[in-house]
């Protein structure tokens, strides 16, 4: 699959992915019941513009969000937070407990200081973002009232309060950062930019034990055919070589 140049990539009824920076930085829009938006990740500082035009492409408008949920607080997924809040009118953000703490002072989570890159980030200020408040903090399993219902899951390690997110009514699994899918091949993320790459690792292998029928990245293109399965063979030979 190439790179995506259009505004809005639809996944299934009223669900679509929102390329921000082509496929290689995505946010998400499901579109509830009474016609409000929930929003995925708001990428970089100036993704906002992206997101606005992909929110267009399917007829909605900022003042249809009603709710910003962040996977995690990294500068390419809530870089352009602080201004979707204005755009939309939204009280704040919401995130996974112990997520909370980096959202609202707009500090990266620490890095992994096991990797010498991951050592020297730890060192200096680096990839922080605009502040925002929190309305809402959510925990493993927590079933959101998104469009027919969005599961939770806390798969930590890529930072404290990392989230991936199953859409029960469609069967779409959105990884986050737990696994990129750049240019179409499934990678774990850059170990210097995880808290702990180990427990990313670890944490996961959930996404292969769950039902879906296609799986969405946060960095990099869909996979809409035998999803699940491709899933489980990526963690499967990550498992075998030990990592």
């Amino acid at each position: 699959m190439g790179v995506s140049r259009a505004p809005v990539v639809s996944l299934a009824p009223g669900v679509h992915r929102l390329p921000t920076l082509g496929d290689y930085i995505n946010s998400y829009a499901f579109v509830n019941d009474d016609g409000s938006v929930t929003l995925i990740d708001c990428g970089i500082k100036r993704a906002p513009a992206k997101i606005v035009a992909g929110l267009a492409a399917f007829g909605k408008h900022p003042g249809d969000v009603q709710q910003i949920i962040l996977t995690h607080a990294h500068s390419d997924h809530a870089g352009g937070s602080a201004d979707m809040v204005k755009r939309t009118g939204v009280a704040g953000v919401t995130v996974h407990v112990d997520e909370v703490p980096f959202v609202e002072t707009g500090e990266a989570p620490p890095r992994d200081t096991s990797t010498r890159l991951g050592a020297m980030f730890a060192k200096v200020p680096f990839g922080g973002f605009a502040r925002s408040d929190v309305v809402q903090q959510l925990h493993d399993g927590d079933l959101l009232p998104v469009g027919g219902g969005l599961r939770i899951m806390h798969t930590p390690g890529h930072s404290p309060g990392h989230i991936s997110l199953k859409h029960e009514s469609t069967g779409i699994l959105i990884t986050g950062d737990a696994i990129w899918n750049m240019r179409s091949k499934m990678t774990w993320p850059t170990k210097a930019g995880c808290t702990s790459f180990k427990q990313n690792v670890q944490t996961a292998q959930v996404l292969g034990e769950v039902e879906y029928a296609i799986a969405a990245f946060t960095h990099g293109p869909e996979i809409r055919d035998n999803a699940r399965e491709a899933v489980r063979g990526f963690l499967r030979k990550a498992a075998a070589k030990g990592r």
